[in-house]
């Protein structure tokens, strides 16, 4: 696997070794040791989730608050997306800031974003299977997000507005200068 810092140096792209010949493929797409040999994280993942969407489908920009706050390790499994992970950790070099990188069943990439990031995706193939760990049990009363059109972030999520569809919930989240409940900088990522 090829481990690549992003221009955030915490979120990190990761390509697996695909091995493949008319039969199909392999992949390991998960390996502890390799993993914190290539990262320096120590994380354990608790819960492995999965979402299927049609094209346009915005799910984000979500977080969890401690003590629940959440790693992620994300993957297509089917279509493509564009992954984000934006910055919410108050007194950061890169606070407000964002990755953008393209998950797709054909590239096979995957993204690891540390606790106090906010996170989407939105569905840009007819369909898309979104799989992910996560080292954190999901707990709805620690759930928080930020608008994913909020015009600080300035992101550019690649389909146009009046085709992109979201719950309602994400149709009313803060705009990140009004959150309430962001991260501290000091933040343990991966504990």
């Amino acid at each position: 696997m090829k481990y690549t810092k992003t221009n955030i140096p915490e979120v990190i792209l990761i390509e697996p070794k695909v091995f493949g010949d008319d039969r199909g493929y392999f992949i390991e797409t998960f390996r502890c040791d390799i993993f914190e040999q290539n990262t320096g994280i120590q994380t354990t993942f608790v819960q492995d989730n999965e979402s299927r969407s049609s094209h346009g489908v915005l799910r984000g920009l979500h977080y969890q608050l401690p003590p629940y706050a959440q790693s992620k390790l994300v993957r297509v499994i089917e279509g493509k997306v564009l992954d984000i992970a934006v910055d919410i950790r108050k007194g950061s070099p890169t606070f407000g800031q964002h990755v953008t990188v393209e998950l797709s069943a054909e590239n096979k990439h995957q993204l690891f974003i540390p606790r106090g990031f906010a996170h989407g995706f939105v569905v840009l193939s007819e369909n898309a299977i979104f799989a992910y760990k996560v080292d954190n049990y999901y707990s709805p009363e620690c759930d928080r997000g930020i608008q994913f059109d909020d015009p600080q972030l300035n992101i550019n999520w690649k389909v146009e507005h009046q085709h992109l569809q979201l719950s309602e919930k994400d149709k009313t989240q803060a705009q990140l200068k009004d959150a309430p409940d962001l991260f501290d900088y000091e933040i343990n990522l991966y504990a």
